[in-house]
């Protein structure tokens, strides 16, 4: 266990290295001066060069990019164009709102995507099946940048339910969960279904109702457990993605994670602080990437890391 950890440990290494280094050239390649956006457009050419060269930005891109890497290497991300903020603790700040979300929507698609997909597989064909096929096709369909505006619209405005935006209550959390959790459980439950449907079909099944276990025991204790690490493997991966599509759900909810503060990096061309907020994200995918393996060992006893 430890050489498999350790082995995959040493991997990510260059992957989070290639990471860095093409965040690092497609910043620089976006079009617009951040010093000319932090003084404005009336700022004279010689207090936009002083600034530039307080910021280090008139350095060749080489040294920019060792200077990047350097500090990355130590925790140390530099500090924020605008704000002069150290960009590490302007992460930390609003990682917790980010990774809050993160799990509402996880739950979210987990309570409502299991169920379903097992009683879809246990009444194949029928109307329950063809009902959440139908639910997962809609879940897949509808993008969450428009889903988060009718949420806003019906439960918001219409009918007063709950909060529009901010973050403060539970109640402020369901509409970005659901919004954002919403396509993953579509995903979810079609994964599920198909899964608990090839095990039913295991010689394992009918002996375990042959000993006189109940259908529902049969389903969830042994065919269930069986097709659990296609199901986890898809959770792992979409964790990621749901951190990615918190970028616009945060936008639409005005919710203060890391989703909202990289858009408003991206438009004060704040380098720094974009860059740190991409990295983290590509961190996370490669650490739920890391923690879904070892959690197949846990699932499935008959997998063996060396």
């Amino acid at each position: 266990m430890l050489r498999f950890l350790a082995r995959r440990v040493a991997l990510t290494i260059p992957v989070l290295l290639g990471v860095a280094t093409l965040v690092f050239s497609l910043i620089h390649l976006i079009p617009g001066d951040p010093a000319q956006a932090m003084l404005g457009e009336s700022a004279s050419p010689q207090d936009v060069a002083e600034l530039r060269a307080r910021l280090g930005l008139d350095r060749p891109l080489v040294e920019q990019y060792g200077r990047f890497l350097s500090g990355a290497a130590r925790g140390d991300l530099g500090r924020s164009l605008r704000t002069n903020q150290p960009v590490t603790a302007a992460i930390l700040e609003r990682m917790p709102a980010t990774f809050e979300l993160a799990a509402a929507a996880m739950l979210v698609a987990v309570a409502f995507a299991i169920p379903l997909g097992i009683a879809a597989a246990v009444w194949r064909g029928t109307a329950v099946d063809h009902g959440a096929t139908t639910l997962s096709l809609l879940g897949i369909s509808i993008p969450n940048f428009w889903l988060g505006p009718l949420l806003a619209i019906i439960f918001s405005i219409e009918l007063g339910w709950l909060p529009v935006s901010g973050r403060g209550t539970w109640a402020h959390l369901v509409l970005p969960a659901v919004s954002l959790g919403a396509a993953l459980a579509a995903i979810l439950a079609r994964m599920t279904r198909a899964t608990v449907l090839e095990e039913l079909r295991e010689q394992y099944v009918t002996a375990a109702r042959a000993r006189g276990a109940s259908k529902a025991r049969a389903v969830v204790r042994h065919a269930f457990r069986n097709s659990l690490i296609p199901v986890i493997t898809l959770i792992g991966l979409q964790f990621g993605a749901v951190l990615t599509g918190a970028v616009i759900t945060e936008t639409i909810f005005a919710w203060p994670g890391i989703g909202r503060l990289l858009i408003q990096s991206i438009g004060f061309r704040d380098y720094p602080l974009v860059q740190g907020c991409i990295l983290l994200i590509a961190v996370t995918y490669v650490a739920m990437n890391l923690l879904t393996d070892l959690m197949y060992g846990l699932v499935d006893p008959r997998i063996r890391y060396e």
